[in-house]
């Protein structure tokens, strides 16, 4: 059974910074590429960024291009998500995507039940 874990969520003022993580256990790690995405409040969701399979090559939406930074421990199977300069509008649930990257397809993903995700941890940046 895949289980996927998010931690490193909380409260922060504008332009602070913050940094997310995400274990898997039950899958080939190294195996997918994997990313964040986020869901706030009224708001559609939104692939974050992505990275492959041996942390070569990551991707990022325009929204957060610039802030945040994505990486991988491929030894001790865990994503990364470093956040800075936040902004208010980054205030939603981040999730992450164990073995797909949630910036193509996202929600062909979430309503097929294609690949594997968490349960999210929260950000809150107040103004």
């Amino acid at each position: 059974q895949v289980q996927v874990m998010e931690s490193g969520g909380g409260l922060v003022q504008a332009g602070g910074s913050l940094t997310l993580s995400c274990t898997c256990s039950g899958l080939t790690f190294d195996r997918y590429a994997m990313g964040w995405f986020r869901q706030a409040p009224g708001k559609e969701r939104e692939g974050v960024s992505c990275i492959t399979w041996n942390g070569g090559t990551a991707y990022y939406a325009d929204s957060v291009k610039g802030r945040f930074t994505i990486s991988r421990d491929n030894t001790n199977k865990t994503l990364y998500l470093q956040m800075s300069s936040l902004k208010p509008e980054d205030t939603a649930m981040y999730h992450c995507a164990a073995d797909f990257c949630p910036l193509y397809g996202l929600e062909t993903h979430l309503i097929e039940d294609r690949g594997h995700w968490g349960q999210g941890t929260q950000v809150t940046v107040s103004s």
